[in-house]
């Protein structure tokens, strides 16, 4: 139990607003494995508790496989032993359920990063392999992110490669043109993915544990959106 929870939800929550100059209304979500883990320390936040702004829930008081969004709030607080299996379920209704192609790689790609949360000893690569999600990489969005960086990349290659004048000078600008390419690619996809993390709850600091990125990049990126 976490009984400085709402303190640091809350400073978040206006440290964000105050960040992101935003006009748009807004709306907080708390959710818990179980109520007996809740905060008790509401006793200053209570009004802000009982608003309507704050919704609160308990995932064991909701029924199992009763909708794919409840089943992923549910795989994120699985026990690491139960993570595994209930990925491995999730897959197969993912891909029956949702008819749009775009839908079902954004949920491979959310699985696959709460799996890499929950299980820290694993690399994603592994990960991807067990769940056979190699086509995690073949997404639109990361494959456009991807292939932009790549194209900045090779652009800066053989420009450097001409201001040279030598063919030594080229190839290697290319090279070097193409590797930042592809990590500029990678960053870019990793956060195109932070919203939807954000939406489901996890603070700055779980995401950039899990998308191996620093918390500033984190803030940064949601002062973008």
């Amino acid at each position: 139990k976490d009984n400085r929870f709402y303190s640091r939800f809350f400073s978040e929550i206006f440290l964000y607003l105050h960040q992101t100059d935003l006009s748009n209304n807004w709306q907080g979500v708390v959710i818990y494995p179980r109520r007996s883990v809740e905060s008790l320390e509401t006793a200053r936040y209570g009004e802000l508790i009982n608003s309507g702004r704050i919704l609160r829930f308990y995932l064991e008081e909701l029924r199992e496989g009763e909708s794919l969004g409840i089943s992923m709030l549910q795989l994120i607080i699985a026990p690491t032993a139960r993570a595994i299996e209930q990925g491995k379920q999730l897959i197969p209704r993912i891909r029956e359920e949702l008819p749009k192609v775009k839908q079902q790689q954004e949920l491979l790609e959310l699985i696959e990063t709460i799996l890499v949360y929950k299980l820290p000893q694993v690399s994603r690569k592994e990960i991807e392999a067990m769940f056979s999600l190699s086509d995690l990489k073949q997404t639109k969005v990361y494959q456009e992110a991807l292939e932009e960086g790549r194209e900045e990349g090779r652009e800066e290659g053989r420009q450097e490669g001409r201001q040279e004048g030598r063919q030594e000078g080229r190839q290697e600008g290319r090279q070097e043109g193409r590797q930042e390419g592809r990590q500029e690619g990678e960053l870019a996809a990793k956060l195109a993915s932070i919203p939807r993390l954000l939406a489901l709850g996890l603070n700055f600091e779980q995401i950039a544990q899990a998308l191996e990125l620093e918390i500033e990049q984190v803030r940064q990126a949601t002062q973008r959106e």
